[in-house]
């Protein structure tokens, strides 16, 4: 079961839609299946003939905001189910519905909640429509709402027997802090030998063509002698391509590696912006390394938004019947919104990181001292009227500056 969210600006105009024949002429017996409009006979409106009173039953919340009211005020989730399990009924179809509003714009007991509406036109599937102005004059928060529908989605699927059985959920791996570290390089022997790593590295290295030694130099692994330097660069590279893919830091030896990283290629510059992360040694030089993916409008998040949206609308264009695939993308447009949401403001908390106490104390010290010695300090105009006039030149006498002789030789360290 998917869920396809979307957004809208005229109610009465997307009723109307829903309610016709649609674009490709596959729309039939529109029909209200279930709604919540906090009292208004939304039974007795879903005649063609009645969709005005239908769509003000539903905008008024909206129009009580005047002004404040957003562009899009529509809020419409579109739920498909696997059309290889038989459809369900009307009935099932009400309570699914109802379980989407009751996780997104309309909670269970909850008085002021969105008014929403639910109707089908086509088999297998079932529109929820809903405003997002609530009863109180707030406006729903949504940037959540893939998340949730994503997770309701699946447990009604379940529910149903329409998912398979899942395999067994292996444990969890531990994040680490700090990625660990494959040195990859060519000794004077003219063996080629990688220290470091754990025993997910240790397989990579095997599978890449090293083979594990250990003796006095210690546990390590290795390329033979009896290989060719070419090929040994060409077996190094490999492997620490595959080591960089799974999150390891490598340390290539310059004269091993045949496939350097393109900057100028998408790979190459996002492979950049994530050695300047690793390499962040402060809150406010990791704030400048995250910048370029956090950007509002330029970054490379909302960027991989919009080639995903893109990308499910070509999809769609292309075959109107891969409409699965098609929200797939559109699922991982969503996630990529709600994880801008997540994310705002996260540029100045950054700037706060790994800032020790004493040295926000100590700034904050020397700047108000700076203010005070500057309040307290003479202006030349107040020195020059309290200075007594002498008609007879006089050579002027140096002034000393009033604070702490600095001296200009460099600072020893």
């Amino acid at each position: 079961m998917i869920a396809h969210l979307q957004r809208a600006s005229n109610t009465a105009g997307l009723l109307g839609y829903l309610y016709g024949p649609g674009e490709r002429g596959d729309q039939s017996n529109p029909r209200l299946v279930g709604g919540d409009c906090h009292g208004a006979p939304i039974d007795l409106l879903t005649h063609a003939d009645t969709l005005p009173y239908l769509a003000h039953a539903l905008d008024a919340p909206v129009e009580r905001l005047g002004t404040r009211a957003p562009e899009r005020p529509v809020w419409v989730c579109s739920v498909r189910s696997d059309p290889r399990h038989r459809d369900l009924t009307d009935a099932q179809w009400a309570e699914v519905a109802r379980r989407v509003a009751a996780v997104t714009v309309a909670p269970g007991g909850d008085p002021d909640a969105c008014r929403w509406v639910a109707l089908r036109n086509q088999p297998r599937q079932v529109h929820v429509v809903a405003t997002l102005a609530r009863e109180d004059g707030s406006l729903h928060n949504a940037y959540r709402d893939a998340f949730r529908l994503q997770t309701e989605c699946q447990r009604i699927a379940a529910e149903l027997g329409h998912l398979l059985a899942s395999p067994q959920p292996t444990p969890p791996v531990p994040e680490k802090s700090m990625p660990i570290t494959v040195t990859i390089a060519a000794e004077p022997s003219g063996s080629v030998v990688a220290r470091g790593g754990d025993s997910l590295a240790k397989s990579l290295l095997i599978h890449a063509g090293f083979a594990y030694a250990s003796d006095w130099h210690g546990p390590r692994h290795r390329l033979p002698t009896s290989m060719g330097r070419e090929q040994q660069a060409a077996v190094a590279s490999h492997a620490a391509e595959m080591l960089r893919a799974a999150r390891y830091a490598v340390e290539l030896d310059p004269a091993l590696d045949t496939a350097p990283a393109d900057s100028q290629s998408l790979g190459g510059q996002l492979l950049a912006v994530t050695d300047r992360i690793q390499g962040a040694q402060s809150g406010a030089e990791l704030a400048e390394a995250v910048a370029p993916l956090l950007h509002v409008e330029h970054g490379v998040v909302e960027r991989v938004r919009e080639a995903l949206e893109a990308a499910g609308e070509q999809v769609t264009d292309l075959d109107d019947e891969a409409y699965q695939l098609a929200d797939r993308f559109g699922f991982a447009s969503e996630f990529l919104t709600a994880a801008q949401g997540e994310l705002v403001g996260a540029d100045e908390e950054l700037r706060q990181v790994a800032v020790p106490a004493h040295e926000q104390a100590a700034a904050r010290s020397a700047a108000v001292h700076d203010a005070r010695s500057a309040a307290l300090s003479t202006s030349p105009a107040a020195i020059q009227a309290s200075a007594p006039r002498n008609t007879t030149p006089s050579t002027p006498s140096t002034v000393a500056p009033a604070g702490p002789a600095r001296d200009s030789a460099p600072r020893a360290r």
